[in-house]
């Protein structure tokens, strides 16, 4: 009698912002590869290059990974933006990511990235990428579609207010504002009380990423599922059509 055909792993895919490393990800990346995820924690060298040549890179990565079960991401800042650039430019095949969790994602540009693109000295620090995430019109995340796949969004809120908080209008992490990180067609939007370098770190923020990944939505009191801890299997829940509460998925105006 043949053996039953066992599923393949989930893959997770970790992508580190601007001016970090692979090491900024570890927390995650050891998390995953505990609840039995194939964890690629992959690196570019974003102070560098432009958006776009990150976001091929990437997606060419992506594309080289092993279709045997779904692919899942996590990204942290810039990180968010090279996967939606990479997607926007074919680099990598709308179908080949199932879920992605975006921490504290410019998705709408942020203000710090406009007052450093009028620093010469800032510019030169942060490299040809860090201008490109301006707000409006002459940045880069303005320019890209809503990406083709569920995206739950992790918003930091600093309890303690920063440096750079004159620049925002309204709650930020220190680097990106809770209304920048929006995306059209998000699945979940959770805004946690952290700052923007380290949310990454934060338990509760790794928890809630890999409850995404699982179950679709970010667990909240009521939810229809609970925590597991061995979802690296391959299984999909089914996607909820319900709305969600206390969350507006569209942008302000």
């Amino acid at each position: 009698m043949p053996e039953p055909e066992r599923s393949s792993p989930s893959t997770l895919v970790l992508l580190h912002g601007l001016g970090r490393t692979t090491r900024s990800m570890q927390r995650l990346a050891s998390e995953g590869a505990r609840r039995g995820y194939r964890v690629r924690n992959l690196g570019y060298a974003s102070r560098r290059a432009v958006i776009l040549a990150h976001a091929e890179r990437v997606g060419l990565a992506l594309s080289a990974l092993p279709d045997d079960g779904p692919v899942h991401a996590v990204t942290h800042s810039m990180g968010g933006i090279v996967l939606r650039a990479a997607l926007a430019g074919g680099w990598v095949a709308p179908e080949r990511l199932a879920r992605v969790v975006m921490l504290a994602p410019p998705n709408g540009g942020s203000e710090l990235a406009d007052w450093l693109s009028r620093t010469p000295l800032l510019r030169l620090a942060v490299g040809p990428a860090g201008p490109e995430l301006c707000t409006g019109a002459g940045g880069v995340p303005g320019t890209l579609p809503s990406a083709p796949c569920e995206i739950g969004v992790i918003a930091g809120a600093a309890p303690r207010r920063t440096l750079a908080a004159s620049l925002f209008g309204g709650p930020n992490d220190g680097k990106v504002s809770v209304a920048g990180a929006r995306v059209d067609g998000m699945r979940d939007l959770l805004v946690v009380p952290r700052g923007h370098t380290f949310i990454m770190n934060a338990p509760e923020v790794i928890a809630q990423a890999f409850y995404f990944l699982e179950h679709g939505v970010f667990d909240r009191p009521g939810s229809e599922h609970r925590e597991r801890h061995t979802a690296g299997d391959g299984s999909s829940p089914p996607t909820r059509n319900s709305s969600l509460s206390n969350v507006n998925t569209s942008r302000p105006k």
